[in-house]
């Protein structure tokens, strides 16, 4: 699959936060002893309301048997009680994207970042608002550069490139990506947007050479090996296509997209 940005890129969910920052002020719960069945989860959660541990758990679960209606019902059930909760805010947003609910994801996000104007929201922010081609994601990213560069730097250049991308001015995207990777020469999601932008541009063997430094960086990324498929097949490479494309899908089972251009390139033999 082609994963959503602003779930893959991990921005949204802060696990961690939630561990170490349960709003009930009290983790002396033995969260590892939770029986995570829904009915168990329920009970505990009356007994410990303020977890959001537990109300992590019960969500994913949820979201496991693609019930959205359920986990965004009881994370609205939650916000009724703290409607100032940053984080619950930033748990409907993303509940909301990952059911491909981009308004209402963003209008969540705004809350979050009104609330509680944690970097990794504005930055959650500034790439949502690129994908769909707002230029308040300059703003932030300019916001970002300017108060919290050490960190964020990267990030910030990489929403200018996702911006420019998305209203398909890709040689000026390809320069924020560089910038991003300058940066941090880690970053998976700024490599996978230069070579889209390069493959856009019909610069196949300038997107290998990216997609290349990709996987060799980190060799499951299954969407690296995606594109380096893309990028042979228009090359007319088509043996190493599907050696891309079967090892996208070695890393990840259930990439549909991979699987679908394994089994077309098949049938043309």
């Amino acid at each position: 699959m082609i994963k959503n940005l602003f779930t893959a890129v991990g921005l949204i969910f802060l696990i961690s936060a939630v561990s170490c920052n349960d709003s009930s002020g009290n983790n002396s719960q033995p969260v590892g002893m939770f029986d995570n069945s829904k009915e168990k989860l329920k009970n505990e959660i009356k007994e410990y309301p303020d977890s959001l541990v537990l109300l992590q758990n019960l969500i994913d679960d949820y979201k496991n048997e693609g019930s959205y209606d359920s986990a965004l019902a009881l994370t609205d059930q939650q916000l009724k009680k703290d409607s100032t909760n940053a984080y619950l805010w930033n748990l409907k947003a993303t509940l909301h994207f990952e059911n491909d609910d981009t308004v209402n994801a963003i209008k969540a996000l705004e809350h979050a970042v009104n609330l509680y104007p944690l970097p990794e929201y504005l930055v959650a922010l500034g790439t949502v608002y690129a994908e769909v081609k707002n230029p308040k994601s300059l703003a932030i990213a300019d916001d970002l550069w300017k108060n919290n560069r050490a960190k964020s730097g990267a990030d910030a250049m990489f929403i200018k490139g996702f911006y420019y991308t998305s209203i398909n001015d890709k040689p000026k995207a390809i320069v924020y990506f560089d910038s991003s990777l300058n940066l941090n020469y880690t970053y998976m999601f700024a490599y996978r947007e230069k070579a889209i932008a390069l493959y856009d541009m019909g610069k196949y063997n300038d997107a290998l050479t990216v997609l290349r430094r990709a996987v060799t960086l980190q060799n499951n990324y299954d969407e690296g090996y995606y594109w380096m498929g893309k990028c042979f097949e228009k090359l007319g490479r088509k043996y190493e296509a599907m050696q891309s494309y079967q090892t996208a899908v070695l890393y990840d089972k259930d990439y549909t997209e991979a699987k679908q251009a394994l089994e077309h390139l098949r049938q043309q033999h």
